[in-house]
């Protein structure tokens, strides 16, 4: 079973899962593996993986995603709060919406991942202006615990749930 790996990754984090997940699965039975391309639609199974943008996935990987019919298709990905799996999988609920009729959800992987230095400073100037708001003081230590994600329990996580995938 010939299968491919499309990510898109913008800082990284999600790069760092396709990475791990492509080390742990059969390199002979490998077609694709890089950003959203139709080449990566010739297989028959897809593992897709992508940033989280406001609670789904990036106009990219959705464009991809609606094009997937006939497919078998494992989602993965980053979003920067991640201590609540019912939070992933509400993301991961959304991103299936971009699924055509046909195809084959194989479930999903997701963990936290560290966020760009302008989403905390936008968090540090909205405190400044509301110092006793408890969101803000929590969404910038949210920020700071992301900062090591994703760590080698994620990648370690994410490459098992892959070949647990094709087991």
């Amino acid at each position: 079973m010939r299968y491919s790996i499309v990510y898109s990754s913008k800082t990284g984090n999600t790069r760092q899962l396709a990475e791990a997940i492509e080390r742990q699965l059969p390199a002979g039975d490998l077609l694709y593996c890089g950003a959203p391309d139709a080449a990566a639609l010739q297989a028959d199974v897809l593992f897709v993986g992508f940033w989280t943008d406001k609670g789904t996935c990036n106009e990219t990987v959705a464009q991809l995603l609606k094009q997937a019919e006939g497919k078998t298709v494992y989602l993965f990905g980053t979003a920067g709060f991640g201590q609540s799996q019912q939070y992933f999988d509400q993301i991961l609920t959304r991103v299936r919406e971009n699924l055509p009729a046909g195809v084959v959800y194989g479930g999903g992987y997701m963990c936290q991942g560290r966020m760009p230095q302008a989403v905390r400073s936008r968090y540090e100037a909205m405190q400044a202006k509301e110092p006793e708001n408890a969101r803000y003081k929590m969404l910038i230590e949210n920020f700071d615990a992301a900062l090591a994600h994703p760590d080698a329990n994620d990648l370690e996580a994410a490459a098992a749930w892959a070949k647990s995938c094709l087991a």
